[in-house]
């Protein structure tokens, strides 16, 4: 029979899991945690300030997601960069998103796209300066708000897992500055063409922003490895 202790220790397990699960995030965000990086759950628990008990179950989470694994007698660890892994991510954009327009094009109300011009400013509004995270963060709304006005649940939830693993496992550092005027008339330029319920328009601007954006982030990238190489030798 279960007893009323039972079930809330059971619920006070799981909100200390989902606990030490934000609290990771939260480290993922800040760099705290890196790719490669060895990872002492009892050093993690000491931190969150929780038993390992629930740390262990938020790095069982997390390596469901891509972002934690595990190896018997040797302990959990971050995943390691892969060059591999990126340009994977961004493929699955390149599919999920172009897919998603047609939907949200057809059931777009006034409300729907109140949200997407104010997902829209609040890009344009974000520090120019360099890619900073708060700009990631705002380019990365303005492609999920579009993607939720397809009402696609599931396409939508892959989806927002590809920009978890893209932002929080390895931090947009790779975003090229060049990227963000073209991010901006790409944006904008989406954003008139599913105003005006222009699916060719919005589909191509969209897949060749993608493309586009695809390409600059792995040149970045492999020109940084090719620099690491060089300072190694």
């Amino acid at each position: 029979m279960i007893t009323d202790k039972k079930i809330t220790r059971k619920k006070q397990s799981e909100d200390s899991a989902q606990i030490a699960y934000q609290g990771i995030r939260h480290m993922l965000y800040t760099k705290e945690l890196v790719p490669g990086q060895r990872i002492l759950y009892r050093d993690l628990a000491e931190k969150l300030k929780l038993s390992p008990t629930p740390v262990i179950q938020a790095l069982k989470w997390l390596e469901l997601q891509g972002f934690v694994q595990h190896e018997p007698h040797r302990g959990y660890s971050m995943a390691p960069f892969s060059l591999k892994e990126i340009e994977e991510l961004y493929e699955i954009r390149e599919l999920i998103e172009p897919s998603l327009v047609p939907a949200a094009i057809e059931q777009i109300d006034k409300k729907g796209l109140a949200e997407l011009k104010a997902a829209l400013e609040a890009h344009l509004a974000a520090e120019r300066e360099s890619y900073l995270k708060e700009r990631l963060f705002k380019n990365r709304e303005f492609h999920m708000t579009l993607a939720y006005l397809s009402g696609k649940t599931t396409q939508v939830r892959i989806l927002q897992n590809v920009f978890d693993m893209l932002f929080l496992k390895y931090g947009g550092n790779y975003f090229p500055i060049s990227s963000l005027s073209s991010s901006d008339q790409a944006h904008q330029e989406i954003y008139d063409a599913v105003a005006l319920r222009s699916l060719e328009r919005a589909q191509s601007v969209l897949k060749n922003h993608l493309t586009n954006v695809k390409i600059q982030v792995m040149t970045s990238i492999r020109k940084i490895l090719e620099e690491q190489e060089r300072t190694e030798f």
